[in-house]
């Protein structure tokens, strides 16, 4: 069983910051890759960003310059820095990853998700 905790959603006013982690917990045997995606009522879930094992990232066009992903492979741990936030960055954020399992099996697993609204 694999586990995908996040915290560090909330309220935040236009330009504001907010730092969501996810942690991954259970029978984790080694991670490909973790990430962030999200989800805005009415729309599809979209990347966000994504790190490997390795440290390489990626990030959706929306995001560059402005949020920063970083990941602890010791502790199975990936976190997002949000700065200078929009309204349009308001939607649920689920932490991602592609791992392999204990049982050596490779699969990819879903956070429950955090609320980011971003508001004045």
């Amino acid at each position: 069983q694999v586990q995908l905790v996040e915290s560090g959603g909330g309220l935040v006013q236009p330009g504001g910051s907010l730092r969501l982690s996810c942690a991954a917990s259970g029978s984790v045997f080694s991670i490909y890759a973790m990430g962030w995606y999200r989800q805005a009522p009415g729309k599809q879930r979209e990347l966000v960003a994504v790190i490997n094992s390795g440290g390489n990232t990626n990030y959706a066009d929306s995001v560059k310059g402005r949020f920063t992903i970083s990941r602890d492979n010791a502790k199975n741990t990936v976190n997002l820095q949000m700065n200078s936030l929009k309204p349009e960055d308001t939607a649920g954020y689920y932490c991602n990853a592609d791992l392999i399992t204990t049982m050596m099996f490779r699969n990819t697993y879903w956070g429950q998700g955090t609320q980011v609204t971003v508001s004045s």
